[in-house]
């Protein structure tokens, strides 16, 4: 009896455990079948909302359009109709022609970004001149990604860095007092904005000038040298008085009466070819450089390393510029110069900001400028070696012909 009510108690256990499987073994099998309505189909118009496949759809258009947009020149040539089938095809409504604006944003169509203008400077007077010479030089709204310029004897290309404003300029004075000899060139490398390169840029030359007149008549020796010392002071001494807190290095270089006399503020340079061989007519005002570091721990100031650049007053990069009043009592403005004759030896002139010198030797800017006969087209090589290098720093090339302007036959 026992025995019995035992097997009773177990076939009750598994029934109670296995009844919600039967039961649901026969809801399956009667849903099986069973024929169910299909799905709703997926309209047109659910199925252009679809953002995966309005992107792929408008990825393919694009790339559809580009053939169009090639044959017909830009984005403003494809016409009202083209425009407006694209837009029904992606999902849009249809448009009637008369409804479809170009430079409208439709799906599958791109619209093409202009490119970048090329500058050409213009003189800085209504006429050409400044009353003693012919002046070109870099203002404010001239400022550009990329720009090139080529004039009497010279021609200069330069090139936005990384930053969001060019900070490079450049001066250029020909045909002094009606004299095809004489000439003025600059190329300066501003911080901490564009107010001390624009005004550098306009004011240097002239200031220089100016002062050369005033001492035309003294017979003694350094005159020249101490006039264009006059000139960088006079400058930098204007430039203060607006309180403007930026600053521009800068390399210049004064042709006259057959001599070449060169000066420079920071690390813009000067190279002169003499038969093919690189001759460094400036060096760089660097904290680095013993002579400098002495002249400012002299005047109370310091200079420390940090990632291998020596800096003033753990600030700037360069020991020597014109502006920067709240480090002026380190940073003096004041020149080193230097005069040479010019002689049948005497090539041409590389001048250039620290964009290219930081990634471009003497002697190799020397070869190519050498090699290629175009000095134009040299200028944008340097510039272009120096950027596939890794500069993101502006950059400004200037090659001057010395032969155009030497007096000996």
């Amino acid at each position: 009896m026992v025995e019995q009510l035992e097997c009773l108690w177990t076939l009750i256990y598994n029934f109670i455990h296995l009844f919600p499987v039967l039961r649901k073994a026969y809801l399956m099998a009667l849903c099986s079948n069973t024929s169910a309505p299909p799905p709703p189909p997926l309209s047109w118009k659910r199925l252009a909302e679809s953002p995966v496949l309005v992107s792929k759809k408008a990825r393919d258009g694009s790339r559809g359009l580009r053939k169009e947009e090639s044959e017909t020149g830009s984005f403003q040539s494809v016409s009202v109709e083209v425009v407006a089938e694209k837009a029904e095809r992606f999902g849009g409504e249809k448009l009637k022609v008369g409804e479809c604006l170009l430079g409208a944003v439709v799906p599958g169509v791109k619209k093409l970004r202009k490119r970048p203008t090329k500058i050409v400077i213009p003189p800085s007077g209504s006429d050409g001149s400044l009353g003693i010479a012919e002046a070109f030089f870099r203002k404010d709204e001239d400022v550009g990604r990329e720009m090139e310029f080529e004039g009497n004897g010279y021609c200069l290309a330069s090139r936005r860095g990384t930053r969001h404003m060019m900070e490079d300029g450049y001066g250029v004075m020909t045909n002094i007092h009606g004299d095809s000899k004489q000439a003025f060139f600059g190329v300066f490398d501003g911080h901490g904005g564009r107010a001390a390169v624009d005004f550098v840029s306009e004011k240097l030359g002239n200031n220089i000038i100016t002062a050369v007149e005033e001492v035309k008549e003294r017979d003694e020796e350094g005159r020249l040298e101490s006039a264009i010392k006059a000139g960088y002071l006079i400058t930098d001494r204007e430039f203060l008085s607006k309180g403007v807190s930026s600053g521009a290095c800068a390399a210049t270089v004064l042709l006259k009466d057959g001599e070449l006399h060169v000066s420079n503020v920071g690390d813009c340079r000067v190279v002169m070819s003499r038969k093919g061989i690189a001759d460094a007519l400036t060096t760089d005002h660097r904290p680095g450089r013993e002579d400098e570091r002495i002249r400012i721990e002299n005047l109370g100031g310091y200079v420390n390393c940090h990632n291998g650049v020596w800096r003033v007053q753990d600030s700037l990069a360069i020991s020597r510029a014109i502006g920067d009043v709240n480090l002026k009592e380190w940073i003096i403005s004041e020149p080193e110069t230097r005069r040479l004759s010019l002689t049948q030896d005497c090539e041409f002139l590389i001048m250039a900001s620290d964009g290219l010198w930081d990634k471009v030797s003497n002697q190799e800017a020397v070869d190519v400028v050498t090699k290629k006969r175009n000095s134009m087209q040299s200028c944008k090589d340097l510039v272009e070696i120096s950027c596939n290098r890794g500069n993101r720093d502006d950059i400004t090339v200037m090659v001057v012909d010395l032969q155009t302007f030497c007096t000996v036959g």
